[in-house]
C-alpha cells in the first residue's frame, strides 16, 4: 500500500462502525412499539372513547361492558348482510398488513405469520397506533385489503346513509368524505416512517384527499397522545397540524367527540 493511501483507509476503518451503529439505531427504532393487541388496548383506553363517532359511517360508539357497539341510528346505517360483525367496532388497517407485508422478505418466506413472528420493523408497522381507526366491523370486513379509491354512486354498494362505498368487482373502497384525509395522511407517514413504496398514481389520490379533507381537532389530538405515549412524532400530522395555530391549540385542549 502507498503512503498516499494509508490516511484514507485509516478513516474509513474509523467512521465505519459510527455509521453501522446510526444504521442499527433507525432500524431499532422503527422496530421498537407495540403490537396490535397493545396498540388496541391502548387506543381505547386513551385516545378513543364512546361517545366518539366511527371512521367510515360516522356512527355513535356506544360501549357495553368491554365491547365497543355501533348506533346505527346516529349514522343512518343499513348492514349490507353481516348483521352480527355489523354491530361492533373494530380496528381497522389503514394500510393493510398485506400491503406493508408483501413490501418486506418475510412476507415471501411465511406471510404474516412468519413477519410477526421474526421481523421487528414488520411487528411495529402491524401495531402501530397512527394506523389503526375504530370502524364499523363490517365495512372493515368489506374493506380487506381492497385499495383505497373513488366509487360512483350508481357502482358498487353502500350502506344506507353512510358515505363510504364498496365495489367488490373493481376491487376499490371509498371512505366517506371526512375520513379521506385521515386515510391519506396515514399513507404519507408509512411511505416517510417505514419507506413504504406507493404508486404515483396513489400519491396523486392521496394529495388531493388531504387537500379536501384537511386535518381537524380530532386528528391532532390523537396524533398528540400517541406521540406522547410513544415517542414518535408523526411528522406528517405535526406539520399540518402545527401549520395553524388556532387549530394547534384546539388540538392540545380537550376531546372533540365530532
Amino acid at each position: 500500500m502507498t503512503p498516499r493511501l494509508l490516511p484514507a483507509l485509516l478513516l474509513f476503518l474509523l467512521f465505519l462502525p459510527a455509521a453501522h451503529a446510526r444504521d442499527a439505531r433507525h432500524h431499532d427504532s422503527a422496530g421498537a412499539g407495540m403490537n396490535f393487541r397493545e396498540a388496541k388496548h391502548f387506543l381505547m383506553s386513551e385516545v378513543f372513547q364512546p361517545g366518539e363517532k366511527d371512521y367510515y359511517c360516522g356512527c355513535d360508539i356506544r360501549a357495553q361492558g368491554r365491547k365497543w357497539l355501533v348506533d346505527w341510528a346516529t349514522c343512518g346505517f343499513e348492514p349490507r348482510r353481516n348483521v352480527e360483525r355489523a354491530s361492533r367496532i373494530e380496528w381497522e388497517h389503514v394500510v393493510p398488513a398485506s400491503e406493508f407485508g408483501r413490501q418486506r422478505a418475510c412476507w415471501r418466506d411465511g406471510g404474516r405469520k412468519n413477519c410477526s413472528h421474526n421481523d421487528p420493523v414488520f411487528s411495529a408497522m402491524e401495531g402501530d397506533p397512527y394506523n389503526l381507526l375504530p370502524v364499523v366491523g363490517e365495512v372493515n370486513g368489506d374493506r380487506g385489503n381492497l385499495k383505497y379509491g373513488m366509487v360512483a354512486e350508481q357502482s358498487g354498494q353502500g350502506y344506507g346513509a353512510c358515505g363510504s362505498r364498496v365495489d367488490f368487482q373493481a376491487g376499490v373502497f371509498m371512505p366517506r368524505a371526512d375520513a379521506r384525509g385521515d386515510v391519506a395522511r396515514t399513507y404519507l407517514y408509512f411511505r416517510d416512517r417505514y419507506g413504504l413504496k406507493l404508486a404515483r398514481q396513489s400519491e396523486q389520490l392521496y394529495a388531493a384527499w388531504g387537500r379536501a379533507d384537511p386535518v381537524d381537532t380530532r386528528e391532532c389530538r390523537r396524533a398528540r397522545v400517541i406521540a406522547d405515549k410513544t415517542g414518535v412524532v408523526n411528522p406528517v400530522l405535526a406539520q399540518a397540524c402545527n401549520s395553524d395555530g388556532r387549530l394547534s391549540q384546539q388540538a392540545a385542549a380537550a376531546r372533540d367527540p365530532g
